[in-house]
């Protein structure tokens, strides 16, 4: 069969001819999905032959340059670059400056290298040649140039797979605690949680013998509207959100008679005592009290020049990396334009001359306006040095902190204003329909365009990576898939009408197997749902921990035993998109589910109980199997059990959920409810220090002790 030249420009692009669904079946991408995907990544194709003019411009540009932006070796062995040539040419010269400096180069005759393909553009003879690179390359992004053409290149050499701690080399099994830090509370919070709660959570766990703290997305939201709360859905990925800072600490710290006097004001103690009170996050009004005191610190701050702490930040500001200046600058201008009107707050809404990074009007502003600026840059060092004081406190635990990397940001945030290249605007990240999802999905999350991630020499991707690897001995990356396909949905369509795009895997994965070596920090991937055939395979070749939940390892026979799980993985008994154990359980969340109007028919919502109760008899027997259940099962015994049935997997990582170890059934988050429901509001019914006097807590660290230091097994991981 024909292919037409609007299939042609789509494969080019990533765009799938067709995907396999949930139920097996294969579903083909429609000509009006594929119209508007590729009209989303900037080519204006009204038909055929729009589409032959811009298969033939992708063809001329790729054997008109001698090398592409950017080519990702993976050790060992020397680098092998595609070059480009005229035929005729006769040799080739090469250098490359190293990241450090040093600068390496060579000649190369064209006779000699393997030619791996022929063209003919604009009547001019093209060979594609091999050139491998004389000699072992270090670790690194380094800088290509070769001769003739003129042609650059950034060459990014990485580790074969990704880091590992010692301990999970060597066969050991470790455990730790996940939470929601925003919902944890505390006698001295402020009605969120923050990075002094964090603090007291790692002071708390380590003599427990916990290996590990696990928390959600740590990511900026919007200062402007603090109830837009779910860290899945944030303003910038590279920053960190500032309601996370613990206020009262930093105006003690700075001495500042201002804070003090404000703090100690009966009215302000009033609405303090309230969000303390709360049994949700008050967003708004934790933001109302946070900020103007932040602003008051930033003032005896900078009224401190000389001080350590003043030149503490100085030091940070400098080193920023020009993404991170660029968001702290969307804060400040998003904070000038929220106080002209929320109709506005949106950069999408902005008078026009301010929608572009680089225009002259966002340059003066910056310019009349770098007290903002500077404000905005130095919450972000308040914030980085408190979590990084929480980090070191976590030193000694074979992890410590595990941080969270959603799949994307906001539209209307930081990222898509200040990389309009590579963020598309004009779709988002979703999942096509399913058994549980019949609709299929939208998350709302514009998706990174692959081809402009390559001519940027994957510059966004490794500013995420290594922005949330910092302070951090192990990240979570939210659908791991997106590293080898997102589908996406056309603006204003349905999630039926979406499909998927490929990404560079052999790429992504490469830079995240840099930056994991270069932080000291392990890589999981969330890889629940359905992925393609292999996937799995890939990622335990490359040292990327599977995520596995409970709730889900199951065959045709029921729960599958603890040692049948995989050794490369992380276990976990649920998370913050399903049911807590006790809700699990008694199944409240389903009569939950009913109430919100989420089963498509009655029938669903009978079957949904018919699965339920025989995934619960099958638990039963699968703990029976395991001689650990002990009837009547629930309350501790439910808790114990469960725990112990995941102690027992040869997993590198097991973790239990707070929200269990507090026995909550209300969940933190419904998926496709929109934040109207509560999500990401419910607080922990328990303060830290009650926590800390549980018994639940006392039999955890006892279940896991017992269980994985007894029972560590022998791998084979190398130390890449």
């Amino acid at each position: 069969m024909k292919t037409s030249m609007l299939e042609n420009l789509a494969r080019r692009c990533g765009i799938v001819d067709s995907y396999v669904d949930a139920r097996g079946r294969k579903v083909a991408t429609s000509p009006r999905t594929r119209a508007a995907l590729l009209a989303a990544m900037g080519f204006d194709v009204g038909g055929e032959r729009d589409a032959r003019r811009a298969v033939e411009a992708l063809h001329r540009r790729e054997w008109t340059r001698v090398i592409s932006a950017v080519s990702v070796h993976r050790a060992p062995g020397p680098p092998a670059i595609e070059c480009s040539l005229p035929i005729g040419t006769t040799r080739i010269d090469w250098s490359v400056k190293l990241e450090d400096g040093r600068r390496r180069s060579g000649r190369v005759a064209v006779r000699g290298l393997p030619v791996t393909d022929r063209a003919r553009v604009d009547g001019v003879d093209y060979l594609r040649v091999r050139l491998h690179l004389a000699g072992e390359f270090p670790f690194g992004y380094h800088s290509l140039r070769v001769q003739p053409g003129g042609g650059r290149m950034t060459l990014i050499v990485a580790p074969a797979r990704c880091w590992l701690p010692a301990q999970i080399r060597s066969g050991s099994r470790c455990w730790g605690v996940t939470t929601q830090l925003y919902l944890t509370r505390s006698r001295a919070d402020w009605g969120i949680g923050d990075f002094g709660n964090l603090r007291a959570l790692v002071d708390m766990l380590k003599p427990l013998g916990a290996d590990v703290i696990g928390l959600n997305p740590l990511h900026a939201l919007f200062a402007d509207d603090p109830e837009h709360a779910s860290p899945y859905s944030p303003a910038s990925r590279l920053l960190l959100n500032v309601l996370n800072i613990d206020v009262a600490r930093l105006a003690r710290q700075l001495k500042s008679r201002s804070a003090m006097r404000l703090m100690a004001c009966a009215s302000f103690r009033r609405r303090l005592s309230r969000c303390r009170r709360a049994r949700a996050v008050q967003y708004a009004e934790v933001a109302a009290l946070k900020l103007p005191l932040l602003r008051l610190l930033f003032d005896a701050a900078r009224s401190q020049r000389r001080s350590n702490a003043w030149k503490g930040f100085e030091s940070f500001e400098r080193a920023a990396s020009e993404a991170v200046n660029r968001a702290c600058l969307f804060m400040a201008l998003r904070e000038h334009f929220s106080t002209q009107g929320s109709e506005v707050a949106d950069w999408r809404q902005w008078p026009s001359e301010f929608r572009h990074p680089e225009s002259s009007a966002v340059k003066l502003f910056a310019a009349e306006h770098a007290d903002l600026v500077t404000f905005q840059c130095w919450l972000q060092y308040v914030a980085d040095s408190q979590l990084q004081e929480a980090a070191d406190a976590a030193s000694a635990m074979a992890i410590g902190l595990y941080r969270d990397l959603a799949v994307g940001a906001d539209p209307a945030g930081a990222e898509t204003w200040s990389n309009q290249r590579s963020v598309v605007s004009t779709a988002q990240i979703g999942a096509p329909p399913d058994i549980y999802n019949p609709p299929g999905q939208d998350w709302g999350l514009p998706p990174l365009h692959p081809m402009a991630l390559r001519e940027e020499a994957y510059r966004g991707f490794i500013d995420l990576v290594r922005a949330n690897m910092r302070h951090a001995g192990g990240l979570r990356i939210d659908h791991v898939m997106g590293l080898q396909q997102l589908y996406w949905v056309p603006q204003n369509r349905s999630p039926r009408e979406g499909t998927y795009v490929e990404y560079p895997i052999d790429d992504l994965v490469g830079i995240l197997a840099l930056e994991s070596h270069r932080q000291r920090c392990l890589v999981v991937g969330e890889d629940l749902g359905t992925v393609p055939a292999g996937f799995r395979e890939r990622m335990a070749a490359a040292n990327i921990l599977s995520y596995r939940v409970l709730y889900f390892e199951r065959d045709a026979q029921g729960f599958l035993p603890p040692e049948r799980y995989p050794e490369h993985a992380l276990a976990v008994v649920s998370s913050h998109d399903l049911p807590t154990l006790r809700a699990w359980w008694d199944t409240s969340d389903l009569d939950l589910k009913a109430r919100l109007k989420l089963f498509p028919t009655a029938e669903d919502r009978r079957t949904a109980r018919r699965e339920r109760t025989r995934d619960l008899a099958e638990f039963r027997q699968a703990l029976r199997r395991e001689g650990i259940a002990h009837e009547p099962l629930e309350g501790e015994r439910l808790f114990a059990a469960a725990h112990v049935f995941l102690a027992r997997t040869p997993c590198a990582i097991a973790t239990v959920q707070m929200d269990d170890i507090t026995d909550e059934t209300e969940p933190v988050n419904v998926p496709t409810t929109s934040d109207g429901r509560g999500n990401w509001r419910r607080r922990s019914s328990l303060t830290l220090e009650q926590i800390e006097k549980s018994t639940r807590l006392a039999r955890i660290s006892r279940i896991f002790a017992a269980e994985r230091r007894d029972r560590a097994v022998v791998s084979d991981a190398s130390a890449d």
